[in-house]
């Protein structure tokens, strides 16, 4: 199974918490069905302070972007929003995503 969704592409939150939020994806975990986006589902994490030979690690809180389901995200078309992703196979039989409303290549 292909997902339609890559590294680098802009997608909107469909569903959850961050409903209507925006981001690049940075990460596609194929064999969970998820990705993780840029800015949305941050996860809080508290660190404790780490001591070693080279010096040492600071603690505190950090945050960190939490996977989300494929099918909570929608591909971003430039020109029509969010999306659903189809293919077009050219006449040199090349294979290229397209918007399902407009059918502009993505």
């Amino acid at each position: 199974m292909t997902l339609r969704v890559r590294k680098g592409d802009k997608v909107a939150i469909i569903a959850g918490k961050d409903l209507g939020a925006e981001g690049r994806v940075l990460e596609v975990l194929p064999r969970k069905r998820k990705v993780i986006v840029e800015g949305v589902s941050r996860a809080t994490r508290h660190e404790k302070i780490r001591m070693n030979q080279r010096g040492g690690q600071e603690g505190g809180i950090s945050h960190k972007e939490a996977a989300i389901d494929i099918s909570n995200v929608a591909l971003v078309c430039p020109t029509d929003g969010p999306t659903r992703a189809g293919y077009r196979i050219d006449g040199s039989g090349a294979k290229a995503r397209i918007c399902k409303k407009c059918g502009t290549e993505l």
